[in-house]
């Protein structure tokens, strides 16, 4: 039930009204537990984040196609369909939506006040107003919240190249949780005396020409922040970077396989877990509005060492020694 960023959308809401007749899958009306899984576009973060809540759900006795179901909903980067995948799910009468994503919890939000939600990679839930605190919430929402290591990322840019000033970034405009990233990072770099160089893009399809005209404003570094529009479409960005030579980070450690010389991140199979668990919680008839909020907070670092000669960058050892992992992939 997996869609690609290629799929059509006619051929894309084909599968999910095939999805209705897989085997352990019934229609409306059926007594199997469903939970509708609602994410923006494929990504390799959409990817981990499904293998870790399916990973949680097996390891609690709950399997797919036997003693419950789950219906993936893919919007194709279109927020209007989104909204339409959201209303379906409701008019399904599934029993539970996560929400992957910003746009996915507003689109959820919007669509149902009873259906339990539960979200995650959302950067902060408290501008979709999901709530007030942690604890303070919809009470049928429940989630983990993403918010990425903005001022760290930039801090150890500064550790790794202590004369980089001028730093530049995509971002989507039309996503919430990437201009609110955006707004972080241009505080993060005052305080440190850096100058934040952006470019817009509107789809996956425009990274590549946006990443070169990045550059082409003689950036010094490129630390893209983590933006679903970008994310899925990184690796185009990572060859702009490996061709004209310009240090890239990664705000999502999986970005050091698609080109990113380091990356300080959340561990995205683990964000799906603790989704999965708090989904089983809630299956197993936990209130959604008694759980608060919980915070991914275990930043681990991922080098790229390939991508960093290529970059220019030399990690000290000490640097080294507090990576999780320093793979070698070369492009």
């Amino acid at each position: 039930m997996r869609l690609t960023g290629a799929v059509t959308r006619r051929a894309a809401l084909l599968l999910a009204g095939t999805a209705l007749l897989l085997p352990g899958c019934r229609r409306p009306g059926r007594t199997v537990y469903t939970i509708g899984i609602l994410q923006l576009l494929e990504s390799p973060t959409a990817r981990e984040i499904r293998r870790g809540i399916v990973k949680a759900l097996e390891d609690y006795g709950l399997q797919n196609g036997v003693n419950i179901r789950l219906d993936v909903r893919d919007g194709l980067g279109d927020l209007a369909e989104v909204q339409v995948l959201a209303r379906g799910f409701v008019e399904d009468r599934v029993d539970m939506i996560v929400a992957v994503t910003t746009q996915c919890l507003q689109a959820a939000m919007i669509a149902s006040s009873r259906i339990p939600i539960v979200f995650t990679s959302v950067a902060n839930p408290y501008l979709t107003r999901a709530g007030t605190s942690a604890s303070s919430h919809l009470a049928n929402v429940t989630g983990v919240a993403s918010t990425g290591p903005i001022r760290q990322t930039l801090a150890f840019i500064r550790e790794v190249l202590p004369a980089v000033r001028r730093v530049g970034t995509l971002w989507t405009p039309s996503e919430l949780n990437s201009e609110y990233y955006l707004e972080l990072l241009r505080m993060a770099a005052d305080d440190l005396g850096m100058e934040i160089v952006t470019v817009p893009v509107a789809n996956p399809n425009e990274v590549l020409l946006a990443s070169q005209v990045l550059i082409g404003k003689r950036v010094e570094a490129i630390y893209q922040i983590s933006d679903n529009t970008v994310n899925a479409s990184f690796e185009a960005l990572g060859m702009a970077a490996a061709e004209a030579g310009v240090p890239l980070f990664g705000g999502f450690l999986l970005s050091t396989r698609l080109g990113a010389c380091a990356a300080l991140g959340w561990d995205f199979f683990d964000m799906g877990y603790k989704t999965g668990s708090l989904a089983v919680r809630i299956k197993n008839g936990e209130d959604p509005a008694r759980i608060p909020f919980q915070s991914m907070t275990n930043v681990q670092l991922s080098l790229n060492l390939d991508a960093a000669e290529r970059q220019g960058v030399s990690f000290p050892d000490e640097v080294r020694r507090r990576a999780v992992e320093a793979v070698e992939v070369g492009r």
